[in-house]
């Protein structure tokens, strides 16, 4: 479990405001008020803003952890995606479930995370409901499922890392058209699909040490692009 910050006795005045980025720490309400403020004001600098959501993160880290693996076991029984991808991985030899599938709260700014030895993260402070938890765990899953059935190279070859991501994007619903068009402002109404799905290929191969640029990061995954999106397995087809 990730470090987290605990506090006793009364709230104390909320200290000076750091004049650099707008950010004035302190857990009392009249401090979060006015740190709210600052940011509907655009009176608080992009780094100040991070102090703020790091601290907020710090603050709910347990109730946001109960709240995920709650999220997450009911999906476990529930989801029909989740409960598909698993029976699937099961038959390959593999085994994800609450024992191996981790809710932590996260520094980097990212939704979860696939490891062949420790299972799947999900970031329990940037998961918005249970509807995105679903994606989440699908995508994580998809790359769980490509580890066992294909041999993924996770660390030198790009093309396996590019085919995996474009796979998992596509098949997870997390590039749907509502979610692209009503949280992250993706308003276009042909190839809104395939768009989702290669922008986001693109900026997972582009965060690899072994990528050199973004321009290598698009040109690898231009490569694999046709028989990687093709490939739906263990779905008959795109389903989210």
């Amino acid at each position: 479990m990730a470090d987290s910050q605990s506090s006793s006795g009364p709230a104390t005045a909320p200290t000076a405001q750091n004049p650099g980025t707008g950010y004035t720490p302190g857990d009392d309400a009249w401090t979060q008020w006015r740190n709210i403020f600052a940011i509907l004001t655009g009176k608080m600098t992009d780094e100040g803003k991070e102090q703020f959501r790091v601290a907020r993160d710090i603050r709910n880290e347990a109730a946001d952890c109960k709240s995920c693996e709650g999220h997450r076991d009911y999906l476990l029984q529930y989801s029909p995606v989740i409960r598909f991808l698993s029976d699937n991985i099961r038959q390959l030899g593999g085994d994800l479930s609450s024992h191996n599938i981790y809710c932590r709260r996260c520094t980097k700014r990212k939704a979860g995370g696939f490891d062949p030895e420790y299972g799947i993260l999900l970031c329990a402070n940037e998961l918005k409901d249970r509807g995105h938890l679903e994606d989440t765990l699908a995508h994580e899953m998809v790359h769980a499922y490509d580890h066992l059935r294909f041999k993924v190279d996770w660390t030198a070859d790009l093309r396996h890392a590019a085919c995996t991501e474009i796979r998992a994007s596509s098949l997870s619903g997390e590039c749907r058209w509502a979610r692209e068009f009503f949280r992250r402002g993706q308003w276009k109404f042909t190839q809104q699909h395939q768009e989702c799905v290669r922008r986001r290929a693109i900026l997972s191969v582009r965060a690899r040490p072994a990528c050199k640029d973004e321009a290598h990061a698009e040109r690898v995954v231009n490569e694999v692009w046709d028989s990687c999106f093709r490939d739906t397995r263990p779905f008959d087809e795109i389903y989210r």
